[in-house]
């Protein structure tokens, strides 16, 4: 009540934003004259004098309205588009840094050109984030059409893209890419051994467009780029076998429960104690053991991970079947994912299930959340139709504001009241029966679907009633575009797996594709306007309201007619899981009856409500793992600028001097008590270590005088200088030059090779954490702490094993081989050298060269 006074007297934030932004369009509008009568040769030349114009007072906002209006110019010219005032509120709100919802037809590929433009004047580069290849290829050449008539590059990142390709896209003005391929991209930057390997430019500012597609629906799985372990285990197949015994005797919960809410298993006490049992006859255990000894932890994890699969997984919801393989699915998209695993053995898991080839495990090599990527950039803003709901997600994760844009022409689409059936056979019936209905009118109807399974049941139903249809689901993703743009024709009928981010408009009359710009329609629009517009059937509730939202407005775009309805039954997961006790009552005391359905606001606002809650828990699950990623995010940067010091440093010495000094450090820490006098040392143990670590023979008992009081320093001093005469004898018949790649490479493979173990560390450690909480320790708080210590250990582990690398080298004769060995009675067959090896890693032979240049060489 108190917020709505103070909106009435004050006016909403959301409309008070659009009023400060409209003085900026006037400016843009008035100078419209002005650049009408530009020759072609003037827009770069215009160009140009921004850019200088920049450069005088470093402030883009200065000359908004210029390049605003000039993009609008350059736009009619060469598309025959022209952008609205509310396009050009849209394009202020993105410059602005904040997310602008426009709903669906009113032209966001278009206004993502006008801060496109403008942020491109500053000498950076701009990202324009896209959900898939299609797109990012369709814009960047639609769009490009523009930035090149005012004299900029365009350039796109696609997953075919080679490396050098790579680069000269990301060194164009505007870049178009999906948010795999730039999230990959910095990976993968981050794992080179030479500066110039580095393809992606500074990340300065990025447009996303399906903004919550990418930065929500996605972010609860990380980017993660992997490799195989080396062996294989039978183990995932003994357990799914376990798994299905118990499955089959659990009789009334008596082994394990199921959470669908939550989407988890958990074993019960009498289910522990039977899988002990199989496991013992197995020999997966021994008589004394139990599934909590610390050596049996995985083994808990991997019959946690076995029950998900079978009973929280399914085939053609979750993931499909594909050449052998197990391909996931996007919940929200729909579409497949194909090089995407479910971590934590969760993909072996189903693989088991699914009798098909067992992938090795992973190990992670690198690895980045797209919350943590995205902040990244300076500046970040995104466009969608759907944003609204998850405005507060938006603005505690991403510090991002949602702006509603007006539309340009009124909404007229009428959304129905939701239709609740009891069954979901009587929910299908009544689906067919009206897309028989209106399909017979010439309306145009999209069928929208949460599953796979389910658009192909429709489909099914409609084949028996001889009605011509197109389905469009994971299966048919090579149609995508085709399918959809003739969604929009007279008498046409597409089903749809979750509508969410497909990206191509459904234009009344259908479109054709094959030409971007002005594309023609295929029949008359006017007289599909007149019978209503497309029809919009959802066949079932989705867990976000923003999903449903995305499927309706698919209707009614720039001020088209248009009709929705949901159709829901007890038996739909949401209804099921979250609404079916309220629902129920209600229809009791409505009195229905089998076969009929209900109409009612009670119902519609208990399904809302639903909703919310389950929004609610996903946002947490995503608020959760960003929280734990933002503690590896803090060691990732540590790591990432280490690695970039070394590649960009002519002078290695200061680096190679810290390492060498804190090794030092913790040589005297752990070999040398504190407060212990030198005359009590175990010099033994200290000549042992330096003969077996470093190759080098000293008598520290000399080194230190009798009633030195500062003997740890004076022995650090001193084991410093020999380390380091060591290492300089090692290297000193190789140039300055050879030196330096050899000493660059070394630091970067110990710096590789230690990071991937700790970040596999981290992920057991991960998968473990919860326990923590029966000991009445905060797990959170238990990880930030322990991953602490482990970054810790790794960095002096690092330094250590770098030097160590360093003084045990041996260069047998450069001007032959530059044949580098770190044991003199090695013995390497290049022929035996696993495929397996990085080409930029250091050749294994010991001869201080790269793989790709050394026995790797083609």
């Amino acid at each position: 009540m108190i917020s709505n006074f103070i909106k009435n007297i004050f006016g909403s934030r959301n409309g008070r934003i659009l009023k400060e932004y409209a003085p900026l369009v006037k400016k843009i509008n008035g100078l419209e004259d002005k650049y009408q009568k530009f020759s072609q040769s003037d827009f770069q030349l215009e160009t140009k004098l921004l850019r200088e114009k920049f450069k005088e007072n470093n402030d883009l906002d200065c000359i908004l309205a210029e390049a605003f209006a000039l993009t609008r110019e350059a736009s009619i010219r060469t598309l025959g588009l022209r952008h609205f005032d509310e396009q050009l509120l849209g394009g202020i709100a993105l410059h602005f840094g904040k997310i602008a919802e426009m709903k669906t037809g009113e032209g966001k590929t278009l206004v993502s050109t006008l801060p496109a433009y403008l942020n491109s004047l500053s000498g950076q580069s701009v990202f324009i984030i896209t959900v898939n290849d299609y797109l990012a290829l369709r814009d960047s050449e639609w769009m490009g059409e523009i930035f090149n008539y005012l004299g900029l590059s365009v350039g796109t990142i696609t997953s075919s893209l080679a490396p050098d390709e790579r680069k000269k896209a990301y060194e164009c003005d505007v870049i178009y890419g999906t948010n795999n391929e730039f999230g990959f991209d910095y990976l993968r930057d981050n794992m080179t051994y030479e500066l110039n390997q580095k393809v992606q430019s500074k990340l300065s500012y990025a447009i996303i467009d399906e903004v919550d597609s990418v930065l929500i629906d996605e972010a609860r799985t990380p980017l993660v780029i992997s490799g195989s372990a080396k062996e294989s285990s039978n183990l995932y197949l003994k357990i799914n076998k376990v798994t299905q015994l118990l499955i089959a005797n659990n009789k009334d919960d008596k082994l394990f429960t199921i959470d669908e809410k939550q989407k988890s298993v958990s074993l019960t006490e009498d289910g522990h104690i039977q899988i002990e049992e199989i496991f013992v006859k197995n020999n997966l255990l021994q008589k004394n053991e139990t599934l909590y000894d610390p050596k049996n932890i995985q083994l808990l994890h991997l019959i946690d991970a076995s029950l998900k699969a079978n009973l929280m997984y399914h085939k053609d919801i979750d993931y499909v079947v594909e050449n052998n393989e197990i391909v996931i699915i996007d919940e929200f998209s729909g579409r497949k994912m194909p090089g995407r695993r479910w971590s934590e053995g969760l993909h072996q898991s189903v693989e088991a299930k699914e009798s098909v080839k067992i992938q090795n495990e992973n190990l992670t090599y690198a690895s980045i959340t797209f919350q943590n990527y995205f902040r990244l950039f300076d500046k970040l803003s995104g466009m969608t139709g759907t944003a609204d709901t998850e405005s507060i997600e938006f603005q505690q994760i991403y510090n991002l504001e949602v702006i509603v844009i007006p539309s340009h022409k009124k909404m007229i689409r009428k959304d129905h009241i939701d239709q609740v059936f009891l069954t979901t056979k009587e929910k299908y019936n009544a689906i067919i029966k009206d897309i028989s209905i209106i399909h017979n009118t010439g309306q145009p109807i999209l069928v929208g679907t949460t599953s796979i399974e389910a658009s192909e049941y429709i489909s099914k139903l409609l084949k028996v009633q001889k009605i011509k249809h197109h389905v469009l689901n994971a299966k048919q993703h090579q149609k995508e575009a085709e399918i959809i743009s003739q969604a929009g024709k007279l008498s046409a009928v597409t089903i749809a797996t979750n509508m969410a981010g497909r990206g191509t408009d459904i234009v009344l009359g259908g479109k054709d594709i094959s030409n971007t710009g002005a594309t023609p329609l295929l029949d008359n629009p006017e007289k599909i306007k007149k019978i209503g517009g497309l029809y919009i059937i959802g066949t079932e509730r989705h867990e976000s309201r923003r999903v449903d939202n995305q499927l309706r407005g698919r209707s009614g775009r720039q001020g088209d007619p248009g009709e929705s309805r949901f159709y829901l039954s007890l038996e739909d997961n949401l209804m099921r899981i979250f609404a079916s006790d309220k629902v129920t009552e209600i229809m009791k005391k409505l009195g229905m009856q089998d076969g009929e359905a209900i109409e009612h606001k009670w119902v519609s606002n208990s399904i809302e409500n639903a909703q919310k809650r389950v929004e609610a828990y996903n946002f947490d699950i995503r608020k959760t793992l960003l929280e734990y990623d933002d503690i590896a995010n803090e060691q990732r940067k540590v790591i990432y600028n280490q690695r970039n010091d070394i590649l960009s440093s002519d002078d290695l010495s200061l680096i190679y001097n810290n390492i060498l000094r804190f090794t030092c450090d913790d040589l005297v820490r752990n070999y040398i008590p504190l407060d212990i006098p030198s005359s009590q040392w175990d010099y033994n143990l200290i000549n042992d270590t330096f003969k077996s670590d470093f190759s080098i023979d000293i008598d520290s008992s000399g080194v230190i005088e009798a009633g030195d009081h500062n003997g740890r320093e004076t022995f650090k001093k001193y084991i410093q200088d020999v380390i380091n005469h060591k290492i300089e004898t090692n290297l000193k018949i190789l140039s300055n030059e050879d030196k330096k790649e050899l000493i660059r490479n070394i630091f970067l493979s110990v710096i590789d090779e230690d990071w991937r173990n700790h970040l596999n560390a981290m992920d057991y450690l991960r998968q473990g954490i919860g326990l923590r909480s029966y000991a009445q320790k905060n797990p959170k708080n238990e990880y930030k702490r322990e991953s602490f210590e482990m970054f810790e250990e790794m960095l002096s582990v690092n330094n250590f094993e770098t030097i160590k690398i360093l003084a045990k080298i041996k260069i047998s004769n450069p001007n032959v081989s530059d044949k580098l060995t770190k044991d003199e009675n090695a013995d390497f067959d290049k022929n035996k050298v696993n495929s397996d090896i990085s080409r930029n890693a250091l050749c294994p032979c010991g001869s201080g060269k790269k793989y790709k240049r050394c026995c790797g060489k083609l």
